[in-house]
């Protein structure tokens, strides 16, 4: 007797549709083919297992299982409840007519409940393309895959319940009348709730006036920013501050992100996701012992890195020069190309990584260089600053639009009482900026703030008049600044232009731009 059931394997932040073959005949044998990692072929124990201890192992015959595509590589034990379900049909103790309209997903226990998986998201989205009825999955993950329209999503606890489901027996022997029904989640109601009390606001922050104006102009348009300044200064603070006055994820943006952490197993109930979908732009804050293989992704199939983690949100490296310096390269096709591609043996997977860079450094190792304070004079050499400096390359420091200096707040501020401006009144500005750039770029897919802008969108949008233009062509040639930088100049005028309300790059507009790249660079590499 031959029995097809379906599931679907992760590749990248999407799902293939993987069919379960299994042939019953006489016999004791159990064959698997297909491409099962270790994790898959270890299934069988379980589900004999788990089947054992339910009443379910009348199974005396010969499997020979086939999981089709054999090309593709089907790896975890999210495989368990198709391969049971279709063993059981192939004994008769499954009705197979319902499996050619349902996808199941699920790791079994030995007691024979269902365990929940990863990359619930993206397989839900694979079963709706592939025009299946519904979708079979653990209880625990079955809000995060009704956030699907047009799919029926069942969470069931173990594999008794879905047998009862495939025969069309009650759910409960005890309740005949209590039938089995679908997870309902209202995913435009869950996503309007996404405006939660935050208890971080730009109005804890004392002075700091210059830097929040940096912060606000990289939210507004987008930009990657660095600060530098001493320990203390409130790099930090600041920029975990940054997410309150982000624009809100659209609804497309929050269904990408949380397909990335579906697929890294990262979907729970925090103040970031309710569950089921990720309703705050992403924070991600990797620990400077961070490997490359960490921020980039990793796996024989690889799963998100930090800078996928981060797509649609912020990854903040605290303390720059502490990252290992083949770490931060890592980082420089992705700050220009707003994904990465990981190649391996048998696969090359593309994640998306369009994200914000916010980076925070001292000036110096001991971190008080050029600090005109008496207690904290600079104790470091020009070789160590150098060296300290020199472990941000030329190329990675000339991606980072906006780069200021911040200072320490002096003692008439820190004991000032009155609040500062909140987050809520800079968001405002924010969002009056992003609308400009919206409607400017609503003809484009790919483009939706002023970082990302291309080069024939700066030539088009960001034109000077002949002041202005000879003021940046003094300026590039004074600091030796690069092409990149002369791009990324003009993009940072353009959303301060945004800010203002300018239809035009004002020659105020372009100074303020060009201050954002006056950093002493004596010490850094090239």
């Amino acid at each position: 007797m031959l029995v097809k059931a379906y599931s679907a394997a992760t590749v990248g932040i999407d799902a293939a549709l993987v069919t379960v073959e299994v042939h019953a005949s006489p016999g004791y044998d159990f064959v698997m083919v297909g491409l099962p990692d270790v994790a898959v072929k270890e299934s069988h124990e379980r589900i004999m297992a788990a089947l054992q201890v339910n009443g379910l192992d009348n199974l005396h015959r010969s499997y020979t299982i086939n999981m089709a595509p054999a090309d593709l590589k089907k790896e975890g034990a999210s495989f368990d409840l198709p391969l049971a379900v279709a063993m059981l049909a192939g004994a008769e103790q499954v009705k197979s007519k319902e499996l050619a309209h349902y996808m199941m997903i699920g790791e079994l226990s030995l007691d024979g409940s269902l365990q929940p998986v990863r990359g619930v998201l993206p397989i839900a989205l694979c079963a709706r393309k592939e025009g299946f009825k519904g979708l079979i999955v653990p209880e625990a993950n079955a809000e995060e895959a009704a956030v699907v329209d047009g799919l029926e999503v069942y969470g069931l606890k173990d594999i008794l319940e879905v047998v009862a489901f495939f025969n069309g027996t009650p759910k409960n022997e005890l309740n005949p009348d209590e039938r089995f029904e679908p997870v309902h989640v209202d995913t435009q109601a869950l996503f309007d709730e996404l405006a939660f009390p935050s208890d971080l606001d730009f109005s804890d922050v004392r002075g700091q006036f210059k830097v929040r104006r940096a912060v606000e102009i990289a939210a507004a348009g987008g930009h990657n920013l660095l600060m530098v300044g001493p320990p203390g200064a409130g790099k930090s603070m600041i920029a975990k501050r940054l997410p309150t006055i982000l624009p809100p994820l659209t609804l497309e943006e929050a269904l990408e992100t949380t397909k990335i952490h579906s697929v890294a197993g990262l979907i729970k109930k925090d103040k970031l996701s309710n569950g089921s979908l990720i309703v705050q732009r992403p924070f991600r804050s990797p620990h400077h012992t961070i490997t490359d293989v960490a921020i980039a992704g990793a796996g024989t199939n690889p799963h998100p890195g930090e800078i996928s983690l981060a797509h649609n949100g912020v990854l903040f490296l605290d303390e720059l020069p502490e990252y290992k310096r083949s770490t931060l390269e890592v980082l420089r096709q992705p700050l220009e190309d707003k994904k990465i591609t990981i190649a391996r043996a048998k696969m090359t997977v593309e994640f998306p990584a369009s994200f914000m860079l916010v980076a925070a450094m001292n000036p110096c190792p001991c971190g008080h260089y050029g600090e005109n304070n008496p207690a904290h004079p600079c104790i470091c050499t020009p070789g160590q600053i150098h060296r300290y400096m020199s472990k941000i390359s030329g190329p990675l420091l000339d991606r980072i639009d906006i780069q200021c200096e911040i200072e320490a707040v002096p003692y008439e501020e820190l004991k000032n009482t009155q609040p500062g401006e909140s987050s809520a009144v800079m968001r405002e500005r924010v969002l009056k900026a992003r609308a400009i750039q919206n409607e400017r770029f609503k003809h484009s897919r790919l483009v939706h703030c002023n970082a990302m802008m291309n080069a024939r969108m700066v030539r088009q949008y960001c034109a000077l008049d002949a002041e202005s233009d000879k003021l940046l062509e003094y300026t590039m040639t004074k600091l030796g600044l690069s092409a990149r930088a002369y791009d990324r100049i003009l993009k940072v005028a353009r959303t301060i232009a945004d800010i203002e309300g300018s239809q035009d790059i004002q020659k105020q507009h372009l100074l303020e731009a060009i201050s954002y790249r006056s950093l002493d660079r004596s010490n850094w590499a090239g």
